[in-house]
């Protein structure tokens, strides 16, 4: 995977090294498997591309913040900069008090834990994200939005105004079509295997990401048929340069910085297994 995203052109990649346990679900849990992570100490070294973020500190019931230490520790020896985190119970105070763990747990590596709010988690939309944010008042805290997630809550890029400039470290770049599914299956299915190239729905990351501060862009684009027609070579390589020809047509300010200083970066896992992104829904 690393060496796919070395010759399309990105910059990092996101590992998912903190292993779900979902059926099928590649277990890429580095801290548990030293051949690998030797394998992906070489990969990085030999072509250049850095760890930006791991994934996913999930916090749902009965878990356990420390579990994820040791995929802490092997982030902070490769280099990487945040632990993705989402919220999938529906008990408030709960998910807050550990989620607040989480941060602090990661906060001895000097990593960021970044928020990412899921249409079908316990914590759905922007609003649900800011109030936990907001509570748990850490430092190393962050929101990461998703372009695919924040058109199905219909946020509105209004509201980003007001937040915090230093929550944000990052953001998750695809495109999704106007119409939102009713059928909770349909929806799950488009957003685990069927998200579209940027500027090739009604998603409009540019409203959405030239409003916030510059930061990296993490495409997060499974499509489970595009990958298996194209391989996932070409695809994560078509994902990139459309991305980078829609933001050639939808600049920043003139004020702002140009899109070459823009870094993009590939999640791989969830371009090679599309269908195993998230948990299997209750």
């Amino acid at each position: 995977m690393i060496y796919i995203a070395a010759r399309a052109g990105y910059d990092f990649v996101s590992i998912r090294s903190i292993c779900i346990g979902l059926p099928g679900e590649p277990d890429y849990a580095l801290a548990e498997n030293p051949e690998m992570l030797k394998q992906t100490k070489r990969a990085l070294a030999s072509t250049g591309v850095k760890v930006h973020d791991i994934e996913l500190a999930r916090i749902h019931d009965d878990m356990h913040p420390t579990r994820y230490l040791p995929a802490m520790e092997v982030a902070a020896e490769l280099g990487a900069r945040a632990v993705l985190s989402s919220i999938w119970t529906d008990k408030r105070d709960y998910a807050i008090e550990k989620f607040g763990e989480v941060c602090d747990l990661a906060r001895q590596f000097g990593l960021t834990v970044d928020l990412e709010y899921v249409p079908i988690a316990g914590v759905k939309d922007l609003a649900g994200a800011v109030d936990v944010l907001r509570k748990v008042r850490r430092d190393n805290a962050g929101l990461m939005v998703d372009v695919h997630h924040f058109q199905r809550a219909r946020d509105k890029v209004e509201d980003l105004d007001a937040l915090p400039r230093e929550w944000f470290h990052f953001g998750h770049l695809c495109d999704v079509g106007a119409e939102i599914p009713a059928d909770r299956e349909q929806l799950i299915h488009i957003m685990r295997a069927e998200r579209l190239y940027t500027g090739e729905g009604d998603g409009n990351a540019a409203a959405l990401f030239n409003r916030l501060p510059e930061m990296v862009l993490s495409i997060e684009l499974p499509h489970l048929a595009r990958a298996q027609e194209f391989g996932y070579a070409e695809h994560a390589f078509r994902c990139l340069e459309t991305a980078k020809a829609y933001f050639a047509a939808h600049p920043r300010a003139a004020s702002a910085a140009p899109l070459n200083k823009t870094k993009l970066i590939i999640n791989p896992p969830r371009i090679t297994v599309a269908f195993l992104i998230f948990p299997s829904p209750p």
